[in-house]
């Protein structure tokens, strides 16, 4: 069967969850730091590696069939891909920051001034969202530095931490978009069976890694009240223990939900938990 090709950052902010990702699913692969393709050992599939903004062109145009990357980027280069999945990682926001001493409190006061950005098409979208009208200055490289240069009045670029706003004199002003690492493919490939074998395997490490395996003794008398809290994938396992009315229940929870329930658990006679990471869950 050939090998499909997929596309990842070489290098960036999703390049590290990317490959790790692809680890996870239990794809073979070496010497990605130092060449643009390599091939996995034990799939269908070669990697690669390219510079962000040529991954969605490269998967419309069917160079890729596969690509991992920001949701920012495949919106700005209007490529016509299917999204696959989510990935939840690499989130961030697109955002307009001005200086901190700027005059301009809302949205209509950006009438007239000029923006610093590399994402034009994303922010002329928004503009004419609350019609407004604005010159886009369209720059690459050190966006932030464009106010201080007198280049623009504002800038429009990916803030994570904002903490390289701040260290240019810069404050959030506005949300533009919000985005997150996504796995999209060429039209037309959903159905191929390699795809759907990564797509099991991308989902039962996303699963995994949003959830828990949890473990807790309880007196037999209390067990309904736990496994009303405690529901699984389909049901708790249940284990008798060597001491008389007690029982193990084992069972997978969202880690967001323990937190809200460990209170409720211990209040309904639940001892000795347990909470172990889970490598994969398949349905």
């Amino acid at each position: 069967m050939k090998n499909l090709k997929i596309a990842i950052q070489k290098s960036g902010r999703l390049n590290e969850k990317s490959v790790q990702l692809l680890k996870n699913c239990g794809l073979d692969f070496e010497n990605y730091k130092s060449s643009l393709i390599t091939t996995v050992n034990n799939f269908n599939l070669e990697i690669l590696f390219l510079r962000d903004d040529d991954i969605p062109g490269y998967v419309a145009q069917g160079i890729a069939d596969l690509g991992i990357v920001g949701e920012n980027v495949i919106d700005e280069s209007e490529a016509k891909v299917t999204y696959l999945q989510r990935l939840g990682f690499g989130r961030c926001t697109l955002k307009i920051a001005i200086p901190k001493d700027s005059p301009i409190k809302d949205l209509s006061d950006l009438n007239g001034k000029a923006i610093a950005t590399s994402y034009p098409v994303i922010l002329q979208q928004f503009l004419d969202e609350y019609r407004i009208q604005a010159d886009i200055r369209e720059i690459s490289g050190s966006v932030e530095i464009a106010p201080g240069l007198g280049l623009s009045d504002a800038i429009c670029d990916i803030v994570s931490t904002g903490g390289t706003l701040k260290s240019n004199g810069l404050k959030p002003f506005a949300d533009v978009r919000s985005s997150e690492a996504i796995l999209i493919g060429r039209d037309g490939l959903s159905e191929n069976p390699i795809v759907c074998e990564l797509m099991q395997r991308v989902q039962s490490v996303l699963r995994a890694k949003e959830t828990k395996y949890v473990v807790l003794n309880v007196e037999k008398i209390n067990l309904p009240q736990i496994t009303e809290l405690l529901h699984g994938v389909k049901s708790p396992t249940v284990v008798p223990l060597a001491e008389e009315g007690w029982v193990a229940v084992h069972t997978v929870i969202t880690e967001d939900d323990f937190w809200d329930k460990i209170n409720t658990l211990k209040a309904a006679g639940a001892q000795g938990i347990v909470v172990m990471p889970i490598e994969k869950i398949i349905l």
